[in-house]
């Protein structure tokens, strides 16, 4: 048998047939990817196995083939769902700008002696001379002199007194309030008499120019009195809170230290005149201090 399984062996290699032991792993070969085949066509990997399975089939030498990729899962790999954007909110449509309405400078006169914003000074006198108000009321306040103003101003000033007592527990009394016409020629002959004419137009006004004849102005003092009438009222307690509170009431300080120039008078800490909260509060925004300044006036230092 060796003899003939050699010649036999010998004569297959002549002609070029595979050796009897090739041929039975053909066959055994055939058969297993026979079976691989029909389990493999469902998933439609037979060519990316066979070579990997049997290296010698098909090349009829015996050289391997390079490695297979392996044959794709028959189910889908998941890729992991993306995360979803946050939500992003509708840009907001910014509102409309408020329209923020500006100070009406022309809102009331400066001329007519009626008028709450009615600018008195050197060189512009009341029209008529002998104007008188109208509304005059007696004001119910402490007083040297029994006073009477103009009824929204009589009001605003015994607010202004209440508020006084209420916040610093002493109180405050009225000088002088309206004067007519008549009164005031008594006052300034009476200035004139004892100081001079210089000196009396810078203290007192002249008749048909005073803002006392408005009915619209007060001198307030201290009560019991301290620096009345004098600049050292200022630097009271009573001067220091008129000169801080006195526009929440619609009033002011009318001839400041700092203004002589603009007002014509010297530094009065005790003379407010009422021009209405409105008024003063715009005012005291723009930090304006007199009304010739406020309203774009000449300054008054001096009579025509």
């Amino acid at each position: 048998m060796g003899a003939e399984w050699q010649a036999e062996r010998q004569a297959g290699r002549k002609a070029g047939a595979p050796p009897p032991y090739r041929r039975r792993r053909i066959l055994v070969l055939s058969g297993l990817i026979s079976v691989l085949l029909a389990a493999a066509l469902g998933a439609g990997a037979l060519v990316a196995w066979i070579p990997a399975l049997v290296p010698e089939f098909g090349t009829g030498a015996g050289t391997p083939t390079p490695a297979a990729t392996p044959p794709p899962s028959a189910t889908p790999t998941a890729t992991p769902s993306a995360v979803p954007a946050p939500e992003q909110p509708a840009p907001s449509v910014p509102p409309d700008p408020i329209a923020v309405p500006l100070f009406d400078r022309a809102a009331r006169s400066l001329d007519d002696p009626a008028s709450l914003w009615v600018v008195v000074d050197k060189t512009r006198p009341l029209n008529p001379v002998g104007y008188a108000p109208t509304d005059l009321v007696d004001v119910p306040v402490p007083h040297v002199w029994s006073p009477q103003l103009r009824r929204e101003a009589s009001d605003a000033t015994v607010a202004l007194f209440a508020a006084f007592a209420a916040e610093t527990g002493l109180q405050l009394q009225s000088q002088s309030a309206y004067r007519s016409f008549a009164t005031q020629v008594t006052v300034y002959d009476a200035d004139v008499a004892a100081n001079g004419q210089a000196f009396a137009d810078t203290s007192t006004a002249r008749p048909g120019t005073s803002e006392h004849q408005t009915g619209l102005a007060i001198d307030i003092s201290a009560l019991p009195g301290n620096c009345s009438l004098d600049v050292c009222f200022g630097d009271t307690v009573q001067g220091q809170w008129l000169a801080g509170n006195a526009r929440r009431f619609g009033f002011l300080l009318r001839y400041p230290a700092d203004k002589v120039a603009i007002t014509g008078y010297a530094y009065e800490p005790w003379h407010f005149r009422y021009i209405g909260t409105e008024l003063a509060t715009e005012m005291h925004a723009t930090g304006t201090t007199t009304l010739e300044e406020f309203f774009g006036l000449p300054a008054a230092p001096g009579y025509r």
